[in-house]
């Protein structure tokens, strides 16, 4: 799959700055291999809230959990050339 057909989740709650460290990597890597991505705010999903809560900020990638709390730059960018 290349890099493009991959998306990009970061959950995360305004404030937190741990989301803001974890955004500044995604949206660096997103930018460098052209993969689009979006944000969640953890406090407006019940679902999110109850999964997640104690996690975040918790990438995705294609819907699925890759990273919690922080954002390891090589080992997202690894994952995304799969």
């Amino acid at each position: 799959m290349a890099p493009r057909e991959h998306r990009i989740t970061l959950i995360g709650k305004p404030g937190c700055h741990l989301c803001d460290d974890a955004r500044a990597v995604i949206e660096r890597v997103a930018a460098d291999l052209g993969v689009p991505w979006e944000e969640r705010d953890i406090t407006l999903s019940e679902e999110d809230h109850a999964k997640y809560w104690e996690m975040i900020p918790v990438t995705l990638i294609d819907g699925v959990q890759h990273d919690f709390w922080r954002v390891d730059e090589a080992r997202l960018r690894a994952a995304l050339s799969v």
